[in-house]
């Protein structure tokens, strides 16, 4: 089960990080706990950081500005790293992930450990051992893709045929249509489920639905469960038994907690 924060400052080097990947690195990050703090650096005037504009839109990032002060010398890695330790005097903060493949963060990555907050680290899988042994974690973006890619096509699998009932409260077809079934409204909900799931899950291999539903709501602030048909997150659970086994627990006092883990496919 992943340790939670309470305060995750995360800081992206854009310089030496891809656009592309990002989404997939917000999803596991978010995981850790509450993000505060959103930021890339890099000298945005650059063409090759040009695909980072929607990025930053789309997911709420602070876009920090830096121009090179000399050729050859990568001024966003300096202020990254003041940022960095300015942040940890405020004492704010009990977590700082860096999203970068760069050796010269080994330094930073030292010191803010030395300092007692958990430092995790993301990168591609050439990352220098220093920096990777410098983190408390350490996790490369090419294997996030990897699961991504491999739950996307696990979901794929366990979509209905044409006319088939996906869920217990879609619409029944003719069963004659040869039109390819249209994409599941739930698809991204069992995604992210199943991300929380490796995550929160305990040693039984169940995960709490509620820490599931903390963890959708910091990926995406404006999921609505509703708008899929359901009250809850715990009935949209139940309701599809073809996808997840539930378990109802006793917690503190009269608190009940509901528990669920994948079926597993055949």
């Amino acid at each position: 089960m992943i340790k939670e924060f309470e305060s995750v400052a995360l800081l992206i080097d854009a310089d030496n990080a891809q656009a592309s990947k990002i989404e997939s690195v917000l999803k596991d990050v978010s995981a850790y706990g509450r993000l505060v703090i959103k930021r890339a650096y890099g000298n945005w005037s650059k063409p090759h950081l040009g695909s980072w504009e929607s990025k930053i839109k789309r997911f709420a990032i602070s876009a920090i500005q830096q121009f090179d002060f000399a050729t050859g010398k990568n001024a966003s890695d300096m202020a990254l790293t003041i940022d960095a330790m300015e942040l940890l005097h405020t004492e704010k903060y009990d977590c700082f992930v860096l999203v970068s493949s760069d050796s010269d963060f080994t330094s930073l990555a030292i010191k803010l450990h030395e300092s007692g907050v958990y430092v995790v680290g993301y990168g591609n899988r050439s990352t220098v051992e220093s920096f990777r042994n410098a983190c408390d974690e350490f996790n490369y973006v090419e294997e996030l893709l990897e699961e991504e890619k491999s739950s996307e096509e696990a979901e794929a699998d366990n979509e209905p045929a044409a006319g088939e009932n996906g869920s217990s409260k879609a619409k029944k077809g003719s069963g004659r249509s040869k039109k390819p079934a249209k994409k599941d409204p739930c698809r991204e909900l069992d995604s992210l489920l199943k991300i929380a799931e490796e995550r929160y899950a305990d040693d039984t291999g169940f995960a709490n639905s509620s820490s599931a539903g903390t963890y959708i709501k910091r990926v995406k602030p404006d999921f609505n469960i509703k708008l899929l048909g359901y009250s809850k997150l715990p009935e949209y659970l139940k309701e599809n038994p073809k996808k997840y086994i539930v378990e109802e627990r006793s917690g503190k006092g009269t608190v009940k907690l509901i528990m669920y883990k994948s079926v597993k496919k055949k």
